[in-house]
């Protein structure tokens, strides 16, 4: 009897497997749940997709299994390459096992290739937020060893996918959203940087022509890994469309001896109806981990803009002084404490507290800090050596090089090789040691350089793919000998931005470039996968150190509002002005984040592209944030409506200013009706239908300038 179907569906989500003759199921189906489906609905679902036999091609069409293979009749981007020294190049895999568990949300599939000596096992899951995520693991069940060149996994497209939406970037100008045609042939993002790196792309989706946020089918894949990766679209000439995710794999990176193993990433699909439904997807399944941070994220100065590497203690106790008087939660000392560093020259590896800045250790500012109520963060760059170090004259053989010399430098920096037993236990020796002796809640762990030639010195084999395992394995050891320890991952910024390392992390550094204009799209497009309260956002100074940029402080404060709120500046000498209004900021954040960090997250699709709207609704849809800013001047004069996605369609809102000091903004020659009747005490009440499709009219702002837009249903 031919086996039926299978069908997954959980959170608004479906998957249909069907079986195949010549090995692996087919991925007949992602997308919105199908509702509840009988085996032989599901046998005509899959039967509808059948190809017919053309001219020219195969006698049986290829289809998109799990592992599309040549053996199968697959001509486009294999699912696996690898070889036992040239030999065994075309497995074709037997389905031996199919289970379905967690009420049919989770599938395992197990799979041999007897004269390939390979088993392969695919593990499918929906989870409850409908995010639908896949791992191949591949045993070596023969007598020799066999290289993993290549392992991919595959997630079909609907199809009306037809445009394709990623990001790209560089240093200080991170996700920067770019869009292309789906058609045939493939496109691929490719990152070597022993990192997914800034010019990566968080996600890459496919959807609907013009897909937005707030409609337009829209599929999204993301590689949950910390090291070299792929991403891909592809449409075959037989219309097949498809998105791939896997690591790159360097020449003898993974070479399985007899019974080893190799498992992929964990690549990650969701889907929506617009990006913003897309999005919540990851956002809900991020806070559904038991690992998530669950008690308020804390208002957190760094004093990196603000000091550099000045470490003078009065100064850092004026500056902790002042932070703890406006409500920040968290004091973090940034780099330039430890053994020698008084520039970003020498040091790195060194990790003992200097005792010519420090003679009495770093006490006396923990002392201070924790007296005044805050918590203390400590800098780290754990991964990176300079070769002005002790530690780098001491142990050359740790730093990853190829035969013979030194990668090029970076940041006058090389890497330390954690996969080296010595040198991994030296880095966690040392981190232990003070995060024993001093109290010390959070980590900022930062990594300011891509991987160059990354060879074991030992070898000379590569080495990315083990670094980061071992990198894995350093943050968990470090969190289990240290519970309740917040580490946040820094990597010259946003250059490593993924949920690998998000799972053993509380947070990200968004991005070193605060300026807010250039912090608008960054922060929105990272959230496609990164809920705000992951996402470092904080308050500059008056000119971005970055841009050279100068903006406004309720500017500033406002873009950095929605996220895990900080500040950057110097504030120990403000005018009273400026302390009034960082304070009012301050206290806005606090009193709103149990919503920020938990609400959903929206972003309206305006007209204009110098309009941008964005907010946070709170999970039962009473109340909602929106910061409405203009970037640059509007092709329109007074500019159009404002409209709000995401709103309870038939409760009324009470449509008020957040900060009603701020009063008329911008340069409006007369009082805009809806925001006056708000600041005379009198908002206009609104259905969340009016206001999604009607909506109000924007104020005329100056360039550059942001108002934050109350919503709330009355008691």
């Amino acid at each position: 009897m031919t086996p039926t179907p299978l069908h997954l569906s959980r959170g608004g989500t479906s998957v249909v497997l069907e079986p195949h003759p010549l090995g692996l199921p087919v991925l007949a189906y992602w997308g919105a749940d199908l509702g509840p489906v009988d085996g032989g609905e599901l046998e005509a679902i899959a039967t509808a997709q059948h190809s017919q036999r053309v001219s020219g091609g195969i006698d049986i069409p290829a289809r998109l299994t799990l592992v599309p293979l040549e053996s199968a009749g697959w001509q486009g981007t294999p699912g696996l390459v690898g070889d036992r020294a040239g030999t065994h190049l075309y497995p074709r895999f037997t389905v031996t096992s199919t289970s379905v568990h967690d009420d049919g949300a989770t599938a395992v599939v197990e799979a041999r290739d007897d004269d390939a000596g390979l088993g392969l096992t695919a593990t499918l899951h929906l989870t409850h937020s409908g995010l639908f995520t896949q791992r191949l693991t591949l045993t070596n069940t023969g007598d020799d060893e066999y290289e993993v060149r290549s392992l991919a996994l595959f997630f079909p497209l609907h199809p009306t996918a037809v445009e394709i939406l990623d990001t790209t970037g560089r240093h200080l100008r991170e996700r920067s959203p770019q869009r292309h045609a789906l058609t045939a042939g493939t496109y691929a993002r490719t990152s070597r940087r022993g990192r997914p790196g800034a010019d990566a792309t968080v996600l890459l989706a496919a959807g609907a022509p013009g897909f937005g946020f707030e409609r337009g089918t829209v599929q999204g894949v993301h590689l949950a890994w910390s090291g070299n990766q792929q991403v891909l679209a592809e449409k075959t000439p037989a219309g097949a469309a498809f998105l791939a995710a896997s690591e790159v794999l360097a020449p003898g990176e993974v070479v399985l001896a007899p019974g080893q193993s190799y498992s992929t990433p964990v690549a990650v699909g969701s889907w929506g109806d617009g990006l913003n439904e897309l999005s919540a997807r990851f956002h809900r399944d991020l806070r559904s981990r038991d690992t998530h941070p669950r008690r308020p994220r804390p208002v957190t100065l760094n004093t990196w803009e603000a000091v550099y590497f000045s470490m003078d203690l009065e100064r850092l106790k004026a500056l902790a002084d002042r932070a703890a008087s406006l409500g920040v939660e968290r004091f973090v000392l940034d780099d330039g404490w430890f053994h020698g560093r008084r520039d970003d020259t020498s040091s790195l590896g060194d990790w003992y507290v200097d005792g010519t800045v420090w003679p009495e250790g770093l006490s006396p500012i923990i002392d201070h800090v924790r007296a005044l109520g805050m918590e203390f963060g400590l800098w780290f760059e754990p991964e990176m050596v300079n070769p002005d170090s002790d530690l780098a004259r001491a142990h050359p053989e740790w730093i990853l090089q190829p035969e013979g010399r030194l990668p090029l430098p970076g940041r006058q920096q090389q890497v330390l090789d954690l996969g080296n037993p010595d040198a991994y236990a030296y880095i966690l020796g040392r981190l232990d040691a003070i995060l024993s002796e001093y109290e010390i809640a959070y980590v900022k762990w930062d990594h300011n350089r891509d991987l160059l030639e990354a060879a074991d010195a030992r070898t000379g084999r590569a080495a990315v793919h083990r670094h980061v395992q071992a990198l894995y394995a350093l943050l968990d050891e470090l969190r289990r000998r240290h519970p309740g320890l917040e580490i946040e991952s820094c990597a010259s910024g946003g250059a490593r931005v993924d949920l690998g390392i998000l799972q053993r992390t509380d947070r990200i550094w968004t991005s070193d470039c605060i300026d807010p204009i250039e912090r608008l799209v960054n922060q929105k497009y990272t959230g496609l996968v990164v809920p705000p309260e992951l996402m470092g956002m904080h308050v500059g100074g008056p000119v971005s150190h970055s841009t050279g940029r100068a903006h406004t402080l309720p500017f500033r404060a406002a873009t950095a509002i929605f996220g895990h709120y900080g500040i950057e500046w110097d504030i120990s000498d403000l005018s009273e002005a400026e302390y009034s209004v960082l304070g009012r900021y301050v206290g806005l954040h606090t009193s709103w984040r149990g919503d920020l960090h938990r609400g959903t997250v929206v972003h309206a699709d305006l007209v204009d592209p110098a309009m941008d709207l964005r907010g946070i609704v709170s999970a039962d849809r009473r109340r909602a944030l929106f910061g409405y800013s203009l970037t640059a001047s509007s092709a329109s004069y007074p500019p159009g409506p404002l409209t709000f996605p995401g709103l309870a369609a038939d409760a009324q809102y009470l449509v008020d200013l957040a900060v009603p000091e701020e009063g008329h903004p911008g340069n409006g020659q007369s009082p805009l009706a809806w925001l006056q009747a708000a600041l005379d005490g009198a908002p206009l009440r609104l259905s969340g239908r009016a206001l999604a499709r009607a909506g109000v009219q924007a104020p005329v702002l100056l360039p550059e300038q942001t108002l934050l837009i109350e919503l709330r249903q009355e008691d």
